[in-house]
């Protein structure tokens, strides 16, 4: 059935009324809050309408009535108005951003605890999928007598970098010939096979550098293998419990368990798509212990290319538009500042 020009004005009046208080939404709210131009009567049949439909709940006998998920999805499919964060707000948080940028994970770390300081709920991220890409190049670059430099540079430009320990020393001039041989025979595979690549062949072809690499090919292929691990951060996990929703103990401590779960975190990122900006609500999703939460991700690009999400968590009762604009704008600095500082 689809819902007449009155009953959208009171189900979106219910909802940000809701979305303010927290407290069930009477009739007599609704009517004094906005000029609906009917009265008191006329709008708690509406919302006795709007219940019979799906779209509200009476949490207990004689209260007001909630949103339900299907009245959230209609709210942002719909009715809701697009936001845009202040110009100056923007740019303070861009400002904020930049105080992190020695390396990719520092400045993505930094964007999550931005993200969930400024919404005030708990902000995911997923470091740049660098496995997914090619290699574009791998650099070895001796530090001191006993450390290697492993930098690797993927088809989006985006370095990531890791320090091996080494039981000889070995000369600049060294690294540099095994940095062009691994070069010529790895240049453009897929960064996830690497490790089978080298395990499997280059060791096997470079034996007439036995002395001097011996120690070292194990040393990349475990360099390589780390790469390849998915890293998602969370920051404000414990924000959770400033939402009355959650004032149960034990709900909150399931909530924040689940958060911990890295694989249960990597599992709804990775496998939700990778769309530019997506919003799961409440029993949309697929873990019982969020399913009364939002779940609002962007992706952020690297010269055109899509390599890693962020986005929060918290209770369905959200101000969605306030905070799908901070995660896309957030989302697209993040690309920015990883495309103008860490890519050649």
């Amino acid at each position: 059935m689809k819902l007449d020009d009155r009953k959208l004005k009171v189900l979106q009046a219910v909802i940000h009324s809701y979305i303010t208080s927290a407290e069930p939404i009477g009739s007599r709210t609704v009517s004094k809050k906005y000029n609906l131009g009917v009265s008191s009567a006329t709008i708690r049949n509406e919302m006795s309408d709007l219940e019979d439909l799906g779209f509200l709940l009476q949490p207990y006998t004689s209260a007001g009535r909630i949103p339900s998920d299907k009245a959230y999805r209609l709210y942002v499919d719909n009715l809701m108005k697009s936001s845009e964060i202040v110009l100056k707000k923007r740019k303070d948080i861009k400002k904020d951003l930049l105080t992190e940028i020695n390396e990719v994970d520092k400045v993505l770390q930094n964007a999550a605890k931005i993200l969930s300081k400024v919404t005030n709920y708990t902000s995911l991220a997923i470091a740049p999928q660098v496995k997914q890409s090619k290699l574009k190049r791998i650099e070895l670059i001796p530090i001191d007598d006993f450390r290697v430099l492993v930098v690797i540079v993927n088809e989006s430009d985006v370095v990531k970098n890791t320090m091996l320990r080494v039981e000889e020393n070995l000369s600049e001039n060294q690294l540099t010939r095994i940095s062009k041989y691994l070069n010529q025979k790895l240049k453009g595979k897929p960064i996830e096979s690497l490790y089978k690549e080298v395990e499997s062949g280059l060791i096997k072809e470079m034996y007439n550098y036995k002395r001097t690499i011996e120690s070292l090919i194990p040393l990349v292929n475990q360099s390589l293998d780390n790469i390849k691990k998915e890293t998602i951060y969370s920051e404000g996990v414990t924000n959770i419990f400033n939402f009355p929703e959650y004032n149960n103990i034990s709900k909150a401590k399931s909530f924040i368990s689940f958060i911990e779960n890295k694989s249960s975190l990597l599992d709804i990122l990775l496998n939700d798509g990778f769309d530019d900006i997506q919003i799961k609500i409440g029993k949309e999703n697929c873990y019982d212990e969020i399913k009364e939460c939002s779940l609002i991700t962007a992706t952020y690009r690297v010269n055109g290319k899509t390599i890693g999400k962020i986005g929060v968590i918290g209770p369905t009762r959200m101000e969605y538009s306030k905070v799908i604009s901070t995660v896309k704008s957030i989302a697209m600095d993040l690309g920015d500042i990883i495309t103008d500082n860490f890519t050649k």
